[in-house]
């Protein structure tokens, strides 16, 4: 095909597209005219997104702990646009199910890898002084890992341990809601009152929760594989991918995360051992405490038993 045949073929496909909408393709084709080249600035939004990152304090370290956070919400975002396709894409096959969850995995190694930056990358003196400044906030407010939790697996297998065994997938969503694992780590444990941290997370995402519970109800990732052929339930290559996302979100991750924060508020001996937003910290991030297990029936009775040991593997 010569240039004039080849640009005359993409003409008919451009012009097929445009009738497709009911659109005329002379008036499209002369915006062309007026509309600037792209540059890498202008498609990528680098001005606005260098522009994202607002200390509280005049301590150099803080901008590193704020940009560090940042790109994790980034690769939040990046993990819930591959969870979408798995979701939303109708007789899922394995090979693409299986791409999808290494593509999520990889964002969590990436995530917990990463974590040398905070854990090395700022003086322990600058970040104990503007932490300060940081409470009541919390990472525990991170609504997009908690939109990453309600994707992934049934709301029962994020329900807090004491209350597992009276829960099912009938009870109240509002219920279930009320006993999910982090609402331990924002009530004071004898009166059950939610402190500020919760209170202020639950008014400006509550709501917003609630509906990607129900809308991932029967495509959450787990409900996915279940939906599969009972031969491709079996697939090596799947289910070792759905247990090393597991395995990588809820123990490897949290791990590093708890390790980080051991070495800035405790090892340190500069702080009081308390959390911004005021949580037991410790117990709502060790994972062998509330035992966050995306698929538990990929596990072994021994592996349940020993989840979120150091030894798990």
């Amino acid at each position: 095909m010569n240039t004039t045949d080849k640009s005359e073929s993409i003409l008919k496909e451009i012009d097929l597209k445009f009738q497709a909408i009911n659109q005329k393709t002379d008036v499209q084709l002369e915006g062309l005219l007026w509309s600037k080249p792209i540059t890498y600035w202008d498609y990528i939004q680098t001005d606005a997104l260098l522009n994202l990152q607002i200390q509280r304090t005049t301590l150099p370290d803080e901008m590193v702990f704020i940009m560090y956070h940042q790109v994790n919400e980034l690769i939040f975002k990046m993990i819930l646009w591959e969870i979408d396709q798995i979701a939303d894409t109708e007789n899922i096959q394995v090979d693409f199910f299986s791409e999808r969850l290494s593509r999520i995995t990889r964002y969590f190694d990436m995530l917990t890898n990463s974590f040398s930056i905070m854990e090395n990358g700022m003086e322990v003196d600058q970040y104990m002084k503007f932490r300060n400044t940081l409470t009541p906030a919390s990472g525990f407010q991170s609504a997009q890992y908690r939109l990453i939790e309600f994707a992934s697996t049934d709301v029962i297998n994020l329900t807090d341990l004491r209350y597992k065994a009276d829960f099912d997938e009938n009870t109240p969503l509002e219920t279930s809601f009320e006993h999910l694992y982090w609402q331990a780590a924002g009530k004071d444990y004898h009166t059950g009152k939610k402190s500020y941290l919760l209170q202020e997370f639950e008014n400006k995402y509550k709501e917003q929760f609630l509906r990607q519970i129900s809308t991932f109800k029967t495509k959450n990732i787990w409900q996915k594989f279940t939906q599969l052929p009972e031969k491709d339930q079996l697939n090596e290559e799947l289910t070792n991918a759905m247990r090393h996302y597991d395995h990588t979100v809820n123990i490897t991750w949290v791990m590093q995360h708890l390790n980080t924060a051991r070495k800035y508020i405790l090892e340190s001996g500069k702080g009081n051992g308390e959390a911004t937003g005021g949580s037991d910290w410790q117990k709502y991030m060790h994972p062998k405490y509330q035992r966050r297990i995306f698929f538990p029936k990929l596990w072994t009775e021994e592996e349940l038993s020993n989840w979120g040991n150091e030894t798990t593997v």
